[in-house]
C-alpha cells in the first residue's frame, strides 16, 4: 500500500504563477518525483486578501489538489504558508504539508555569520511580517531588516531577470541595506547583514543580479531551493519516495487566463510551457 501512495504525485499550490520556481527547484532536486500544480489565477494576488480570505483559498486549493490523488502538499506561496499551514495540516492530517517561509528562514539562520539577516519581498509578506517571526523563532539574537521589493515581480513576469535594468533597480532597492551596492548618498546602517532571504517566489528569477548588486560577500538564500531541500527530506523521512526510474510526468491547473499562464510560467519553468498543457478548474 505505501509503495502505490509513493507513486502518487506532489501538489504544488501557489495563487498565480510565482511558485513555479519552487516547482522547478523540486524537479531538478526530485526526478523521479511527479508533480501536480495549481495556480489560483482568478483571485491573486493573496498578499492583499484577510488572513481568511486565505486560508479559505488555501483548503479550497487543496481539495483541488487532493481528490485528484496526491501523497504530499507543497504550499509555494509566501502569504498561505504564513497562516494556512496549520488548517492544511489539521483538514487532511494524512497529507505531509510543507510550505516555503520557514525553509528559507532555517537557511537564513544557517548561513549567516553576525546574526544580521536582511528578508526581501513582497509588500505584503513584508507587511505580515511571517519571515520575521520564523527567523525570531530559530535565531532568537538575530538582527532583521525586511524590505519590499515590488517591482520584482513585475520584472519577473516580464522576463527583464538580467542586465542593466534589472541591477538598477536591485541597486536602488538594496542600497540602504548594502555598503556593497553602492549607490551614492544611500543611508548606509552601522552593520550590513550578511544574508539575504528571497521571501518572493519571484525573486529567485533575479537571484543573478541581487548577487551581483550585494557582492560576493552577502549569502543570498532562494527559499524555491530550500523549499526542495525540505520536501526531499520529508519524503525520505516518511517513506514516501517515488521509486527510481519511474514516469515523472507534471501537470498544470489554473483558475483563470490559461493563457498568460502558460507564457509567463514558461519564463519560471525555464522551459516552453503551452495552452494546451493547462487545464482550467473551477474552485
Amino acid at each position: 500500500m505505501r509503495n502505490d501512495i509513493s507513486r502518487l504525485p506532489i501538489g504544488v499550490f501557489d495563487s498565480g504563477v510565482g511558485g513555479l520556481t519552487v516547482l522547478r527547484a523540486l524537479r531538478e532536486r526530485l526526478p523521479a518525483e511527479s508533480f501536480l500544480y495549481l495556480g489560483d489565477t482568478a483571485r491573486l494576488p493573496y498578499g492583499s486578501k484577510s488572513p481568511q480570505s486565505v486560508v479559505r483559498y488555501a483548503l479550497q486549493c487543496t481539495r483541488q489538489l487532493v481528490e485528484r490523488g496526491v501523497k504530499m502538499l507543497v504550499v509555494a506561496c509566501n502569504t498561505a504558508s504564513a497562516v494556512a499551514l496549520e488548517p492544511l495540516a489539521q483538514a487532511w492530517p494524512e497529507v505531509p504539508v510543507v510550505g516555503v517561509v520557514r525553509p528559507g528562514a532555517r537557511a537564513g539562520c544557517a548561513a549567516t555569520r553576525s546574526g544580521r539577516i536582511a528578508v526581501i519581498a513582497t509588500e505584503g509578506t513584508v507587511r505580515g511580517g511571517a519571515y520575521q517571526r520564523a527567523i525570531q523563532e530559530l535565531c532568537p539574537e538575530a538582527h532583521i531588516v525586511a524590505k519590499a521589493c515590488p517591482l520584482f515581480v513585475a520584472l519577473a513576469e516580464e522576463g527583464w531577470t538580467s542586465g542593466p535594468v534589472a541591477e538598477a533597480v536591485a541597486r536602488e532597492y538594496l542600497a540602504p541595506l548594502f555598503p556593497a551596492s553602492g549607490a551614492a548618498g544611500a543611508p548606509v546602517p552601522e552593520e550590513a547583514p550578511d544574508t539575504l532571504v528571497l521571501g518572493c517566489t519571484h525573486f529567485p528569477l533575479l537571484a543573478g543580479a541581487v548577487a551581483r548588486v550585494v557582492g560576493p560577500e552577502v549569502a543570498v538564500i532562494d527559499s524555491a531551493r530550500t523549499a526542495a531541500t525540505e520536501v526531499a527530506d520529508t519524503l525520505a523521512r516518511t517513506g514516501l519516495a517515488a521509486p527510481q526510474g519511474t514516469p515523472a510526468p507534471t501537470r498544470f491547473l489554473a483558475t483563470d487566463d490559461p493563457e498568460r499562464f502558460a507564457r509567463v510560467g514558461g519564463l519560471f519553468l525555464g522551459r516552453t510551457l503551452a495552452r494546451e498543457d493547462v487545464a482550467v478548474v473551477d474552485l
